[in-house]
């Protein structure tokens, strides 16, 4: 791939001319036809296609009779691990997923190696994913307890916000002392994403278990040391610093029933200075799925009790929860495989997350327009991202097209991570992403990749 800059030159870009699809977006359902020029949404209409042509033949057509267009995802949280752990995914391998997957534009965290605590090794991942990336990216500034001079110089309109773990994490990436957390929540430029699982709590219960069971620790006991407790002290600080500070403040991977109470269910706008996030697999397995799956769903915060599941997708439709997410975080099967204590948290799922929550829908539990809505729109909206997030004319071209009753099964064969394993190997998905557009460019076409053009670096508009 070449580098891209912030404004590429479309001009030379491909025509695509998408009909018959049913439209997904704003809440509406409706049959239409997109025309893509330049890398973005040209015309949108419900009319015919020789309305849009007037003439010009020098489109592609796409028959999308039978399937439905949607705005690209936008996961607003994933681990691509590059640089520095790239044995596990790297930008190129996790960006070729997601767009698999229908992800056109993703946000990535900070914990990598070396932990991007400096505005210079920010830009050095920027600098990376265009060379690298297939879908279009922005990186989290990390904090620590010593960095606030750095964190302060970040810039809103082309960064999306500040990663705070207020809990565990890799390197030096704990944020536990309060006057650093205040600093932090009073001064940031930007919004402040953060993992909340309280250290002393995680602790304590660690302890508690060594003492019982030794170093033999089952994974089903994962969610008791870090507990619900952890979640909810964690997060109602995080809540109480926002509100005295007025930060703009963003939950991420929230999964406690307890942890609903903490939230509003207004709009996802510009107005709401609290948003939260819930991720794919703490909507789809359980507490339960331990015993059959263990450290491959092993995540923090950890995948707890069907009751908390119930509360996280009953708070996703009624406005308490606004994102869908992923936490995409791989790790080779060889580290997954280890005892309890030397196994690392975290697993794939931008290639399956689109799919996995159209399966939900297909269930009943939440609409195909409300599944847009969430993984669509509200990050594009709370984030305030430039011209993505929705079918609208004037916007970038980033959609995908999705056959809704093309059953197939997922298989390390299919898979697309690095890493080469998924927990929802042997599901059957009743979806399939047949093309995914990143700024106008087909980079996946029914199974094939595009390598030839990178994503772009996001902007804000704040």
């Amino acid at each position: 791939m070449h580098a891209a800059c912030l404004d590429q030159d479309f001009s030379m870009d491909k025509k695509y001319l998408i009909t018959g699809a049913t439209l997904i977006n704003e809440g509406r359902s409706y049959k239409g036809s997109v025309l893509i020029a330049g890398g973005m949404i040209n015309r949108v209409t419900d009319d015919e296609k020789s309305v849009i042509l007037e003439g010009d033949t020098d489109v592609e057509l796409i028959d999308g009779g039978g399937k439905w267009l949607i705005p690209g995802v936008i996961d607003d949280q994933v681990h691509f691990r590059d640089p520095g752990l790239t044995h596990k995914a790297d930008l190129y391998t996790e960006s070729r997923a997601a767009v698999a997957g229908g992800v056109t534009s993703f946000m990535e965290m900070p914990n990598t190696v070396p932990n991007t605590l400096t505005q210079e090794l920010l830009e050095k991942k920027y600098r990376m994913a265009s060379e690298k990336s297939l879908a279009n990216y922005s990186f989290y500034m990390g904090a620590s307890n010593d960095n606030l001079a750095e964190i302060v110089k970040t810039d809103p309109r082309t960064v999306c916000g500040i990663k705070v773990f207020m809990g565990a994490s890799t390197g030096n990436m704990l944020v536990d002392k309060a006057e650093t957390l205040e600093g932090i929540f009073r001064d940031a430029p930007v919004l402040v994403a953060v993992h909340c699982e309280d250290e002393a709590t995680i602790r304590n219960n660690t302890a508690l278990m060594r003492e019982r069971f030794g170093d033999e620790i089952l994974l089903e006991l994962h969610p008791l040391i870090r507990s619900r407790e952890a979640c909810y002290k964690s997060s109602s600080f995080a809540v109480d610093l926002a509100r005295k500070f007025n930060t703009r403040l963003h939950l991420l991977h929230l999964s406690t029933a307890e942890e609903m109470q903490l939230l509003s269910d207004a709009p996802a706008d510009g107005n709401k200075r609290i948003t939260a996030e819930v991720c794919v697999h703490h909507l789809w397995f359980s507490d339960q799925d331990y015993a059959r799956l263990g450290a491959r769903i092993k995540w923090n915060p950890a995948i707890k009790s069907a009751a908390d599941r119930e509360a996280l997708m009953q708070a996703l439709l009624d406005g308490r929860i606004d994102v869908v997410a992923t936490d995409h975080a791989p790790h080779t099967l060889q580290e997954k495989s280890n005892s309890y204590f030397s196994c690392p948290s975290g697993g794939p799922l931008v290639q399956h997350s689109l799919v996995a929550m159209l399966e939900l829908s297909r269930a009943g539990k939440i609409s195909p327009e409300l599944v847009v809505e969430k993984m669509c729109h509200a990050p594009a909206r709370i984030f305030g991202i430039d011209r993505r997030g929705y079918i609208r004319e004037g916007y970038h071209a980033d959609l995908v097209l999705i056959d809704p009753d093309a059953p197939w099964e997922v298989r390390p064969d299919n898979i697309h991570y690095k890493c080469g394993w998924s927990p929802l190997e042997g599901e059957i998905f009743h979806s399939g992403i047949t093309h995914t557009f990143v700024g106008g460019h087909l980079a996946w076409h029914n199974g094939s990749f595009d390598n030839s053009k990178p994503g772009s670096r996001l902007l804000f508009n704040r």
